[in-house]
């Protein structure tokens, strides 16, 4: 009995430790990437300049993300470690493979948060105050090709871009949305324990 416990705590320990982590992110170090580690202890990014309101009524905006000109894309309302974070995994996407992001929705209100889970589980499962967004722990993003946002998953180009979107927000402890069921390939989040259902006003 003795050894079967000694050959499978390690296992244990080690599987704890890991579904641990996927729910929530802790600052000692799991980040490997030179440049990603150097980024996270480095100086404060910058958000960008808010792209033009017709740059999110187009056609293709429309039709992928119908409501997205009501969105908030200010980053003064997300949470400060989040932005740091999400603007690394822009800066990185920029620089090794050459996808400029833009942030589509980030805070997004519960009376918000309420009618899109209103229009169906094919537009979210999350009731109000039971998503990230609502506390500024979450953000949706596309990405910007002459000067079009581009969201299409059937744009080859943007699902090669999704994949490594999403592997990039993981090594920064980012939840990546492209896991889940509903796939939500531009949805990223920074997961906290006891936030959701917390009321926000």
């Amino acid at each position: 009995m003795g050894v079967v416990l000694l050959l499978t705590l390690p296992s244990l320990t080690i599987l704890s430790l890991n579904g641990a982590r996927v729910f929530e992110f802790d600052n000692t170090g799991h980040a490997t990437d030179p440049q990603v580690v150097a980024l996270l202890e480095g100086e404060r990014l910058i958000p960008p300049a808010p792209l033009p309101p017709e740059v999110f009524t187009t056609q293709e905006v429309e039709i992928s993300r119908p409501d997205l000109a009501h969105a908030s894309r200010n980053w003064q309302q997300l949470d400060i470690e989040f932005t740091q974070r999400l603007l690394i995994v822009f800066r990185l996407m920029e620089e090794r493979h050459g996808y400029r992001m833009a942030l589509i929705e980030g805070y997004r209100s519960p009376e918000r948060q309420a009618k899109l889970f209103e229009q169906g589980s094919h537009v979210t499962k999350a009731k109000a105050n039971m998503s990230y967004h609502q506390y500024g722990l979450a953000a949706d993003s596309a990405f910007l090709r002459d000067g079009k946002i581009v969201i299409s998953e059937r744009d080859p180009w943007a699902m090669r871009g999704y994949e490594l979107y999403g592997q990039i927000a993981e090594q920064l402890g980012l939840t990546w949305g492209g896991r889940w069921q509903l796939r939500d390939l531009g949805h990223v989040e920074l997961r906290r324990q006891n936030v959701l259902g917390q009321v926000v006003r």
